[in-house]
């Protein structure tokens, strides 16, 4: 995972795009090698990270869809 923190500050985040155009309150998600997804505040991109391996990534997505965090 050491190796991982270092490639975030170089990969491409990219935003959702249901989230608002002002820029406020949104998550921003990158593709990390191996599957694993990298996801951080948009307001404050120089915090630190989650990182997510591919199985916890599939089980979010799901959860997402699934409405759980409504």
């Amino acid at each position: 995972m050491d190796d991982l923190n270092q490639e975030l500050h170089s990969v491409h985040w990219r935003k959702s795009t249901l989230s608002g155009g002002d820029g406020s309150n949104c998550v921003e998600i990158a593709d990390l090698p191996h599957g694993h997804r990298g996801i951080r505040d948009s307001k404050n991109p120089t915090a630190p990270a989650l990182i997510l391996t591919p199985t916890a990534w599939n089980t979010f997505i799901t959860s997402v869809k699934n409405g759980h965090f409504d």
